[in-house]
This record gives structure tokens, sequence and C-alpha cells, in this order.
């Protein structure tokens, strides 16, 4: 076992540990950077870049379908290998890590290729050399698809949304299991292609996260557009033969194929927890407001259970490089966490829904509008289906928390966004101009419903 002495090392190059290996080392230090899969992570390989290049293809072939109302007879025959080449071409770089690379070399990165393991504080084991580190490691592990414990699925090939994004042909018939945000996007996306989705969710609504209204809207567009959705259904057995048998609800449903997306789980195993006093069988590695998990470790993305988005992890990444490096700034927070699943209409969401402010004590008010009642959702028609709702704290006059469900619901969301992180009074909200005629100004109408907060 061979030893280097080195500043830091980052286990784990998804986005925010190749973010955080970058400026640390554009800062001067000598960093490792330890990954055993692809630098860079699922967002730019399996998650956020190709299932959106999946998206922005299946949108335009809603739009196509709704010119015949609103602008006269439109053709558009769906052809999945425009989409599977340019994933392949131009969103993946056919799942090659190269860009990646060869940027956080150039910063001055040491790239590891490998499985980096804890060996007490300030000292990682990679393949036989032991890196000790004088600043300290920064853990990023990330999540993979967390698979359930389903009779027989494992001796069948199903499909988490790694495969998915790589499929070149689509299958007739597709089971969905699972009914978040991956499973959502999905549904729509290949419907949208001709493929017949049944979607299958555990729970008693798709959207969990969310706001109960905003489940609902997206129930119906999904219906409306043939995707049969099972909500409060377990699926009890998988079996497969060329076909796919799903039994759920006392029902046996038939597919060509199954996506599995029932979730993450965070990659802890074996990374020598207990060697620096964590838990090894935590599911979520504690971390104070500037992401220090112990003696001259941070942790930082999906394995600190603040939420398993890229923004979160790279937002997380920089407080992390801050305080590594002795500088000032903000500490980490998480009031104003927003999220958007980019279905059509889009769902987004920030800080506190309603139940979750009542459980936290607040004197809740709550105002709402629909979309299709505002200004731009009555022009807008076809696909105009949404809603806005506020979550206020009635006693100190400020927003908590919000839902949108509408086009465009990820870039609506950013004022209301920036409401609940400044703690705007709902008054000088109620103040501002909301430009006419934008879907950003059904929030007018909900901050309107919410009364004299």
């Amino acid at each position: 076992m061979s030893e280097q002495q080195v500043d830091v090392v980052v286990i784990g190059l998804g986005p925010g540990g190749e973010y955080a290996a970058q400026q640390l080392a554009e800062a001067g230090l000598s960093v490792v950077g330890v990954e055993k899969a692809l630098v860079g992570g699922e967002c730019p390989f399996y998650g956020c870049i190709p299932s959106k290049t999946i998206i922005r293809a299946a949108d335009a072939l809603a739009e196509a379908r709704r010119a015949d109302t609103l602008a006269g007879q439109v053709s558009a025959t769906p052809d999945w290998s425009v989409v599977a080449e340019r994933l392949g071409e131009r969103a993946t770089s056919h799942w090659h890590d190269d860009s990646h690379v060869s940027s956080l070399e150039a910063a001055g990165v040491t790239v590891v290729r490998g499985h980096g393991r804890l060996d007490g504080p300030g000292r990682v084991t990679v393949d036989g050399t032991t890196y000790v580190a004088a600043r300290g490691v920064v853990l990023n592990a990330g999540t993979e698809p967390a698979v359930p414990p389903i009779d027989e699925l494992a001796g069948t090939p199903y499909w988490t949304n790694r495969d998915a994004v790589r499929l070149t042909e689509l299958p007739a018939s597709l089971i969905v299991v699972g009914g978040g945000p991956i499973g959502l996007e999905l549904a729509q996306a290949f419907a949208r292609f001709g493929v017949r989705v049944t979607l299958v969710e555990g729970g008693p609504r798709i959207l969990a996260p969310g706001e109960p209204e905003a489940s609902e809207v997206l129930a119906g567009v999904l219906a409306a557009e043939g995707v049969e959705v099972l909500t409060g259904a377990q699926v009890a057995r998988v079996g497969h033969d060329g076909t796919f048998h799903v039994e759920v609800g006392g029902r046996t449903i038939d597919a060509d194929a199954l996506l599995v997306a029932a979730g993450r789980r965070t990659n802890l195993f074996d990374l020598g927890l207990e060697t620096v006093g964590l838990d090894p069988a935590a599911r979520f590695v504690e971390v104070d407001d500037r992401q220090r998990a112990g003696d001259r470790l941070w942790a930082i993305g999906d394995i600190t259970g603040k939420g398993q988005f890229t923004h979160v992890s790279m937002y997380q990444g920089a407080v992390a490089v801050r305080d590594l490096l002795g500088q000032d700034g903000p500490a980490a927070q998480y009031r104003s966490l927003s999220w958007v699943t980019f279905t059509d209409p889009e769902a987004a969401q920030v800080g506190l829904t309603e139940q979750q402010a009542r459980d936290a004590g607040i004197r809740v008010a709550t105002g709402r509008t629909a979309i299709p009642d505002s200004s731009r959702g009555w022009l807008h028609q076809l696909g105009n289906e949404g809603l806005v709702k506020v979550v206020a704290d009635a006693d100190r006059g400020i927003l908590v928390g919000a839902s949108v469900v509408s086009p465009a619901g990820g870039e609506v969301i950013g004022l209301l966004a920036t409401a609940v992180h400044a703690e705007v009074p709902v008054a000088t909200l109620k103040g501002m101009h909301f430009a006419y005629p934008t879907f950003h100004r059904a929030i007018e109408s909900a901050l309107a419903d919410l009364g004299d907060v």
C-alpha cells in the first residue's frame, strides 16, 4: 500500500463533486478526484440532460397535434431514431466522459478511476494507494436506481432510467412502476411517441412530494393522453416470457417492457464510514450548515438527504468549497428549496406544502388560481392545464411555500422562490407589477386569494 500526500480528495465526481474539485484545484490546492463510474455523474448521462432531450422531442409532437385545433392541419409522424441519434451524438457523447475528465485535468485535478474508501480522517484508499488529504475529504457518492423487492423481478430484463435513455427503438407497450418525477416524465414522453403506457404507483397519488392539487392536474393530463394511471396499486409479482406479466391489485397487466422508476438509493455501501465515526448503515450522511460531516470530512449531494437534485449538489459543493478555503459566505439553508418535474405542463414546488406548513405549527393561509382562468392560460388554450397555489404564514405575513403547474412552470416558480428565500412580505408582493399577459401573472390572482394576509 503506497501513500500520496495531497490537499483534498473528492470521492464521487457527479455535479457537486466535479464542481468542488475544479474550484479547489483552481484555488491552488492539490486535488484528487475519485470516480468509479462516469465522471459527471447521473445528470449528464442518465438523468437531467438525456431525459430533457427526450421530453423536448415529445413536447414538439404534442404541440404539432394541438395545431389542428389552434392553427390548421399538421401531420407529425414520430420517429424515435431522430431522438436516439440526438441522445448519443449531442446529449451524452455516446456515454463517454472525456470532456468532463479533460476539463477537470485542465484545472489541475488528478482524476483517479476506482472505488474510493475512507480509511480514517483525511485518508482515502483506491486500489492499493492511500491518499492522505491535509485539508480533508469531500464525499459525494451519489445515488443509484432503487429496485423494490418485487417477487421474481430480479430475473427479468426490466429497465431503469439508465436503460430507458439508451433505447434505440421503442416498445409497443410499457409498464412504468413509480409515479415520481422520473416515472411521470418518461411515461408521458413515451406515450407521446405512440407507446401504450400503464403507470403504477403504490402510494395514494402520483407526485407525492408536491401538493395534492398538482397531483390531480397531472393525473388528469396523463389520462387524457392515454396513459392508464393506477394509484394505491402494489405490484405483487413480475413474470417474463418475452412479454412482461405484472400482477397488480388482483389483475395481470401485460406489456413488452417494464420501467422501474421507484426512487433512488444512496451509494453509502463500503465507503468506510465506520472509520470516521459514522454509521455505515445510515440512509444519509448528516451534515451541518457548512456541509461538515466529521473531522476533515464534508459531504454533499444526494447522500445528505437534502434533495436529490443537481442544483442542490452544486449549491452544497459551493458551501463546502468556501469552508475548505476559509472563505466567508452564506451557510446552507433549505427553506426555499425548489424543484421542477418536467412533464407537460411542468410541475414546480418551492418551500413547504400546505400540509408541511401545518405540521410545522404555522398558522396557514392559502391562495389559489387556475391557469386556464388566467389571462395567458385563456389565450394558450390547449395544454393550458394547471394552477398556482401559495402557502403563507399568516402571522408573519410571508410566503413559506408555493406550487405551480403550468406551461413553463419551472420558470414561473422563480419569482416565488425569490419571495420565499428573501421572506418578502406578502403586502410587497401584492403591490408588484405582473406583466400582462404572462403565465407568472397568475401569481397575482393567487396572492389576491390569500385575503388580508
